[in-house]
Order: C-alpha cells, then sequence, then structure tokens
C-alpha cells in the first residue's frame, strides 16, 4: 500500500510539471476549486484523488447530513438537487457522472431496485436524455469547465439490483451526444475500463476493487490537470 501511494504522488508530481510549470502555476497561488459529482464508483476513487491532489486543488464532492459521501446516484436524484450540490461556491472545475443508476430496474410500484429485467429502467434513455440536459444546463451556469466521465461497464451476468448487458454504451450515446452539443469535456472511464474489466472490478458487480479504483483516481486526475 506505501507503494502504491509513493506512485501516485509521483505520478501526480509528473503530471504537474507538464500540465502545470513552474513558470505558471505556485503552491502559493489560490488553489482551484474542483467539485466531483457521481454516484458509488466515484466515491471508491474520490479518496485517491484527494490524496494525489492534496495542496494542489480544493476537491469536494456532497456530504450527506450523517457526513459521509453522499451518492449522487442517478439524473432523478440529480434534477432534484443539483443546485444544492454545487451551492455558492465558485467552481474552477467540475468532473461528473451520472448513468449507471439510470440504467438499473426498479420495481414501478415502489420505486425500489428490483431483480426483474421486466421492470423499468429508473430512468430511460429518453427521460435520461432530458435530465442530463436539465443537469448540463445548471452545470453551465457556474461557468466551470466541465468534464462528463463515461459510465463504467459492468459484466453480464446476474447483476442485483437487475442492469442489462450492452447498456452502458447505449446510455453513453446519449450523454455524448448531449456533451458535445454543449463542449464539454469527456473523460471516458467506459473506454479506460472495458479492456481491463476483469482486472479492475469485482466479480459480478458494478463495483471496482481498491486497486481498480486507485486506477480510476489516477484517469480523474489526468483529466482534471488536463482541463483546469
Amino acid at each position: 500500500m506505501i507503494k502504491r501511494r509513493f506512485f501516485a504522488k509521483s505520478f501526480a508530481l509528473a503530471l504537474f510539471s507538464v500540465f502545470f510549470p513552474s513558470s505558471g502555476f505556485s503552491r502559493k497561488n489560490k488553489l482551484p476549486n474542483v467539485l466531483i459529482l457521481g454516484d458509488s464508483i466515484s466515491i471508491g476513487y474520490f479518496p485517491f484523488v484527494k490524496e494525489i491532489m492534496e495542496g494542489r486543488v480544493n476537491l469536494s464532492r456532497p456530504i450527506s447530513a450523517k457526513g459521509g459521501f453522499q451518492n449522487c446516484a442517478g439524473t432523478t436524484n440529480g434534477i432534484k438537487k443539483i443546485s444544492q450540490w454545487i451551492g455558492k461556491t465558485q467552481w474552477d472545475l467540475i468532473h461528473f457522472n451520472f448513468g449507471l443508476h439510470d440504467i438499473k430496474h426498479v420495481n414501478p410500484q415502489n420505486g425500489k431496485n428490483s431483480k426483474s429485467f421486466e421492470d423499468p429502467h429508473q430512468a430511460s434513455p429518453e427521460q435520461y436524455e432530458k435530465n442530463l440536459n436539465f443537469i448540463v444546463k445548471q452545470l453551465k451556469k457556474t461557468k466551470a469547465k466541465l468534464i462528463f466521465a463515461t459510465t463504467t461497464p459492468y459484466p453480464d451476468g446476474k447483476l442485483k439490483p437487475a442492469r442489462k448487458p450492452g447498456m452502458p454504451k447505449i446510455y453513453n450515446t446519449v450523454a455524448l451526444g448531449i456533451m458535445k452539443k454543449n463542449n464539454v469535456y469527456i473523460n471516458d472511464l467506459h473506454g479506460f475500463v472495458e479492456p481491463r474489466i476483469n482486472e479492475l472490478q469485482r466479480p459480478n458487480n458494478v463495483h471496482f476493487t481498491e486497486f481498480g479504483s486507485e486506477e480510476l483516481a489516477k484517469e480523474v486526475v489526468k483529466s482534471i490537470m488536463k482541463y483546469l
């Protein structure tokens, strides 16, 4: 673990020397405010991103009433809480993602997670598009640079709650169309994970191992430093 921490910090310093040369970036300057919005996948990589970028940005994500990391979940939740998450902070960059919760199936009677493909998605691709358009519109009002992280893949199998195989690509296609229209930068975490899914992801699960979250964090850091 110590070696991983050392490598992560060395990795960050090397990238910062490229994107922020000494003549243009100083720790004495006011640090940029960066917000990460996302579901439990982002909760997994957030601590590693924060560690790598310590002392270089003011990194935040929504916090729950109990003090833990808030799961932003899907766009259905996002349209209700996006203004709350943005708050009054002047953000320089916002890295965000929605999709994995939208894809899952829910019981139409009680709204709870379902094991059946017969039940509807939390948000259909059409509703996802409508919701995501609203969220992006609100994010653009902040004048921050925006980065959308594509929804990561998951194994084809019996997942709880149910998620049909191949749906991330369908939802990502919808999202990428919106991002192109709004000049939002892309962090293609789906493309990063897909060839390494067995190495990075837990078996029969949408979530990642600790190593997988660390690897995702490096991609998030690269993206933030590239566009900040």
